[in-house]
């Protein structure tokens, strides 16, 4: 598989339309039997999805397994998304919870591969548990459901520069760039105007912790 650093990265921009629109379009095409435009797209968006894996704690080879995957993913629901403006999205999605499965098979790889402590005589032995427990995981789900419903309170624009930063530690503000046709310059202070709408919503339903 090629290497996104091995791409033109002059391949991201257009003048006229985002990746998002061309993504829309390769689907439409695919689906009479026409698959330039796959192959375009393919070779397009494989460097933003590689990044988004990589953010997610995958090493590069496999990252590159994940990514084939995700492509083969789409060819396989090609003819059931019914939103062909969601494809890059759906790409976004499926790439980055191919990552998280494969991160959380290699910890459970790890995790059956440690020993278990010595039998003692007296009382019970019992394995440190380095995950959160129950309550944290409950703050915790119920704090990503308020965020994201204030973030749907947001301008779209907004909604959709957030999730799309969100999904890597260190966001690749060209492939943001092609995937919603903003500016790379504009970027950073958009993200900071939308984060500072976020904040003021968060502040008027109460969420004080946030800010």
């Amino acid at each position: 598989m090629t290497r996104p650093s091995e791409h033109r990265t002059d391949d991201l921009e257009s003048a006229g339309e985002s990746l998002g629109d061309r993504a829309a379009h390769a689907i439409l095409e695919y689906r009479e039997g026409r698959t330039d435009a796959l192959s375009d797209l393919v070779r397009e968006a494989t460097p933003l999805l590689w990044h988004t894996v990589r953010a997610q704690g995958v090493d590069p080879q496999t990252a590159d397994d994940v990514v084939q995957s995700t492509w083969a993913a789409l060819v396989r629901h090609a003819h059931t998304i019914s939103e062909p403006k969601a494809v890059l999205k759906w790409l976004l999605v499926t790439a980055r919870r191919g990552a998280w499965e494969t991160v959380r098979k290699g910890r459970d790889d790890v995790r059956r591969r440690t020993e278990l402590p010595d039998d003692v005589a007296e009382g019970t032995a019992t394995l440190p548990d380095a995950g959160p427990g129950p309550e944290e995981e409950v703050l915790r789900d119920e704090r990503d459901r308020l965020l994201w419903a204030a973030v749907r309170r947001l301008p779209a624009r907004c909604q959709e520069l957030l999730r799309l930063v969100s999904l890597a530690d260190r966001p690749d503000y060209r492939a943001i760039s092609a995937a919603i046709g903003m500016p790379v310059g504009s970027i950073g202070a958009t993200r900071g105007r939308c984060l500072a709408k976020l904040r003021a919503v968060l502040t008027e339903e109460g969420e004080t912790s946030w800010t």
